[in-house]
């Protein structure tokens, strides 16, 4: 039975992580139980950095997401500070075009981010390229992206360098309680024990623990923007009202994203990506003419009221991180945020336990 830890996480994703090299950083040893690196949710995220181009309307969640945004700068540097890795975080605005008359007096916007309307002339001034049907915009320069996969890279990079044991291939299939405290994990490679335990399992942390979660199917496609064009036509994020559009600085445009309720069911589909592609090519027509680069989906962790489910559970051992998905207006867009240092700053007004709607 394995007991080298003082705390053990279940799942290898960006939040299992996130938190594993936090905890590493002050002093804990931590062991990572991952069953599959390459399942994780933030592998099908765009890694937009939206709350206010979301209108997330929740005030804890609008300040969680605020909180968040205003952390990644900092939060990057310090992971970018222990691997030659780079996380691709770029602050590039987002630009949400409107095809229909909207009041320009009540914008969708945080306070303390600021947000400008772009009439149709300022518009397509902003951004060259916009289909004609787009009447104005809203601009958040305050806004931006990460590359999810990267970021991903670059947390496994950083939490082997500093130490944080992750052991692959492993799958928790029982919480094993008793008076009121988890007594051990067991797995598919044998038994585990710690002092603390954090489930981070997303989509899959129904199978585990019954909490109020479930998968919401994404698919995504990425165009590319051939060399010959230069400089990049697209150089901020397009927000739009049926589809987000995303570029990379390496001329990578990722497409997203299809929303569906549909278990844990694999694969592309041919209705899927076509409407994901008639929603982006009507909002930028440019696109049509760019090779299709790679087709893709993921496994988003659904929560009833599309907030993140952190902190106490009814173990006094065991702390939930899971569900950290939104699907503000249409379908998920963003990656997760940085909940490893606000969860250790805010956890107790923002974070609520939710273990006993299960």
């Amino acid at each position: 039975m394995n007991s080298t830890s003082d705390i053990l996480i279940i799942g290898g994703g960006v939040i299992g992580l996130a938190i594993a090299i936090e905890l590493k950083l002050r002093g804990s040893t931590v062991t990572v139980l991952s069953r599959d690196f390459g399942e994780a949710a933030s592998h099908a995220a765009a890694g937009m950095l939206a709350p206010s181009a979301e209108a997330i309307a929740d005030a804890p969640m609008r300040e969680l997401c605020l909180r968040s945004l205003r952390l990644y700068p900092d939060w990057i540097s310090k992971l970018e500070s222990f691997t030659d890795r780079t996380a691709g975080y770029w602050a590039s605005g987002i630009l949400a075009p409107v095809t229909e008359p909207t009041d320009s007096q009540n914008p969708p916007v945080l306070e303390g981010l600021p947000a400008h309307w772009l009439d149709r002339n300022a518009v397509h001034l902003a951004q060259p390229g916009l289909s004609d049907q787009v009447i104005g915009g809203w601009w958040y320069p305050e806004e931006g992206q990460v590359d999810n996969r990267a970021l991903a890279q670059t947390l496994r990079s950083v939490a082997e360098t500093i130490g944080v044991e992750i052991q692959e291939g492993v799958t928790v299939t029982e919480i094993v309680q008793q008076q009121g405290k988890v007594a051990k994990l067991r797995s598919n490679l044998g038994d585990r024990t710690a002092e603390h335990y954090i489930l981070a399992t997303g989509a899959w942390s129904q199978s585990i623990i019954p909490v109020p979660v479930q998968p919401c199917k994404g698919q995504m496609v990425a165009v590319q923007v051939p060399p010959s064009i230069s400089p990049l036509p697209l150089q901020r994020v397009l927000y739009g009202e049926k589809a987000y559009i995303v570029p990379r600085q390496s001329g990578r445009i990722v497409i997203g994203a299809t929303s569906e309720t549909i278990g844990f069911t694999p694969g592309n589909t041919p209705a899927g990506l076509q409407t994901l592609l008639n929603a982006a090519i009507d909002l930028y027509p440019t696109l049509k003419d760019f090779p299709i680069q790679e087709c893709w989906w993921g496994f988003r962790p659904a929560t009833p009221d599309e907030m993140p489910i952190l902190g106490d559970s009814l173990c006094a051992n065991l702390t939930l991180a899971t569900g950290a998905w939104s699907q503000s207006r249409f379908r998920p867009a963003s990656l997760p945020f940085p909940f490893s240092e606000f969860y250790m700053e805010r956890k107790p007004t923002l974070c609520r336990a939710r273990a006993d709607e299960s």
